[in-house]
């Protein structure tokens, strides 16, 4: 439901919230990396980012129930475990600075991937340093 027309990349927001039959809470965040409709991410970046974030954050925290891309190459989902945004942002923070220390993409073979040799680090890291430089604006959403 958000119009894509009238959001500001990058940034950072609750895309959905459920509270589970048990009482947890699930809570997904939308991590726009590049201007819908204006610009994207090539996969090369978007499948490292993938496996680095999900490795990475993982070290941080428990809570992280899936990392995944969007298909419109303009960003990536984080499905948490009630991580609210006040922890989420520097939970993201912190992984995009080990994300930029990372020396290779985790899992980035025919064993454990599915395209194996579908990766760039460096694509990665230039992505996420870009995405770092304007983390004053991360919870600004809209225009």
């Amino acid at each position: 439901n958000l119009d894509h027309r009238a959001v500001s990349a990058p940034f950072v927001r609750v895309a959905d919230r459920k509270t589970l039959p048990g009482g947890d809470t699930l809570v997904k965040y939308d991590i726009r990396f590049c201007q819908p409709n204006e610009s994207h991410l090539e996969m090369d970046a978007v499948h490292s980012i993938e496996h680095l974030a999900a490795e990475l954050m993982r070290n941080h925290t428990e809570a992280l129930i899936d990392f995944s891309p969007m298909g419109c190459q303009t960003g990536f989902y984080a499905l948490t475990l009630g991580i609210e945004p006040e922890a989420f942002l520097p939970l993201l923070e912190t992984t995009c600075h080990d994300i930029l220390a990372a020396t290779q993409v985790p899992a980035a073979n025919e064993v454990q991937c599915g395209w194996g040799v579908h990766h760039s680090l460096s694509a990665a890291q230039d992505a996420v340093a870009t995405f770092l430089t304007e983390r004053d604006s991360w919870s600004q959403v809209m225009a």
